[in-house]
C-alpha cells in the first residue's frame, strides 16, 4: 500500500518542470439553456490557431437537465422550461496558412424528457439546495411554454432531434511567445451561424448570427506544475429569428474567464465561467431577460498521441439562466 501511495505522489507531483508542461485550455462548451443554445454562442474560446496544413478535430458531448418555472403576475408572464438536452458537436479546424485557420461546427441536438430528474432532485435534497419546484413537477417530461399578457408565445412538448444550426468559423493569431517557462497567445476568432436547424422544434433559431471575439491565454511552467489563465470577450450579432421574434435583441455581449493547474504532464484541473448579456428583451423573467452566468469545473486528461479528453460539470451561477446541471465531455486530436 505504501508503495502504491508513493507511485501516485510521484505521478502527480513530478520532480522536473518538463514533466509538468501541460497546456491549460478552456472547456469547449456553451450554455445549453433551450432559449440560448440556438444562438451562436462561441463553442471554441481557445486562443490556439491550427498550424498551416494541420487539422484539429473535436467531438464534444453535453447532457443537460433543465427545469425552471417562473411566474410574474405584475407583468402577466409565466414560463416553464423542462427538458433534457443532449447536444453533440463535431468540429474541424484547418490551418490554411501561418496564423490563420478556418473550420466548421456541426451540432446534433436531441431534446426529450430524459432520465436525470430523480438524480437532480436527490442531489438537491442531499445538499440542502432549493428544488425550485422540480420535486413536485411531473418527472422526465419535455415542456417549453411561455405566456405573456394572456398569449402563449412558446409551446414545445414533443420529442425532437436533428442537425442544429451549423457554424462556419475562422481565426487569426495576433501574438504568440513561448520558451521553457511560459507560453502566451492572443487570437481573433469569429463565426457565421447558418439557420440549418428546425426552429419549430427548438433545434435552431431560424436566423443567421455573427460572432467575433478576442481570445487570450497565459501558461507558466514551474517545478510544481503548469499554471494557466485564459479568457475571451466579444460580441454576438443576431438576425431576427423565429423564437420569440418580437422580443429578440440584435446584439449581445459574450465573455469567458478561467484558470487551471496541471500537476503532471497527463492531467489538469480547471475552473471556468461563461457569460453573456440577454438575447431577449421586454420581460421581467430571468429565463428570458437576465444576463447568464455558467460555472464549469473539471479537468483534462492527455493520452498517447496527443489525444485530449475534457471532463466537466456545469451549474447555473445566475439562477434560471442556464441548466440546473450539465455534463460535458470533449475529445480533441490534432492531425
Amino acid at each position: 500500500m505504501n508503495s502504491l501511495l508513493l507511485l501516485i505522489v510521484i505521478c502527480l507531483f513530478p520532480l522536473t518542470s518538463k514533466a509538468a508542461n501541460f497546456e491549460i485550455t478552456p472547456f469547449n462548451t456553451v450554455n445549453q439553456s433551450p432559449l440560448l443554445q440556438i444562438y451562436a454562442l462561441p463553442h471554441n474560446n481557445g486562443s490556439d490557431i491550427v498550424s498551416s496544413g494541420k487539422v484539429n478535430i473535436q467531438v464534444s458531448q453535453d447532457l443537460s437537465s433543465n427545469y425552471s418555472h417562473s411566474i410574474n403576475s405584475s407583468s402577466r408572464e409565466v414560463i416553464i422550461l423542462d427538458s433534457e438536452v443532449n447536444r453533440t458537436v463535431f468540429s474541424a479546424r484547418y490551418g490554411l496558412f501561418p496564423h490563420f485557420e478556418s473550420g466548421i461546427e456541426i451540432p446534433y441536438i436531441s431534446q426529450n424528457g430524459g432520465f436525470l430528474d430523480s438524480f437532480v432532485i436527490n442531489w438537491h435534497s442531499t445538499f440542502g439546495l432549493p428544488q425550485g419546484g422540480r420535486d413536485i413537477a411531473p418527472r422526465n417530461r419535455l415542456n417549453y411554454s411561455y405566456w405573456k399578457d394572456g398569449v402563449q408565445k412558446l409551446k414545445t412538448d414533443h420529442v425532437a432531434s436533428g442537425i442544429g444550426d451549423i457554424t462556419l468559423t475562422g481565426g487569426y493569431g495576433l501574438h504568440e511567445s513561448s520558451d521553457n517557462a511560459h507560453h502566451n497567445r492572443l487570437a481573433l476568432k469569429g463565426g457565421v451561424k447558418l439557420p440549418t436547424g428546425d426552429s419549430s422544434d427548438m433545434l435552431g433559431s431560424g436566423g443567421a448570427d455573427i460572432v467575433i471575439q478576442i481570445c487570450g491565454s497565459m501558461n507558466n511552467y514551474r517545478d510544481w506544475g503548469s499554471l494557466g489563465f485564459f479568457g475571451s470577450a466579444g460580441a454576438l450579432a443576431m438576425s431576427k429569428g423565429d423564437v420569440l421574434h418580437d422580443q429578440h435583441k440584435s446584439f449581445a455581449g459574450i465573455g469567458m474567464l478561467g484558470f487551471g493547474w496541471g500537476p503532471a504532464s497527463w492531467i489538469s484541473f480547471k475552473v471556468q465561467l461563461n457569460g453573456n448579456t440577454p438575447t431577449y428583451k421586454n420581460s421581467s423573467l430571468a429565463e428570458i431577460s437576465k444576463s447568464s452566468l455558467l460555472l464549469i469545473v473539471g479537468g483534462a486528461l492527455k493520452f498517447p498521441g496527443e489525444l485530449l479528453l475534457d471532463i466537466g460539470v456545469s451549474e447555473d451561477v445566475a439562477v434560471a439562466t442556464a441548466p440546473d446541471v450539465s455534463f460535458h465531455l470533449g475529445l480533441t486530436k490534432n492531425f
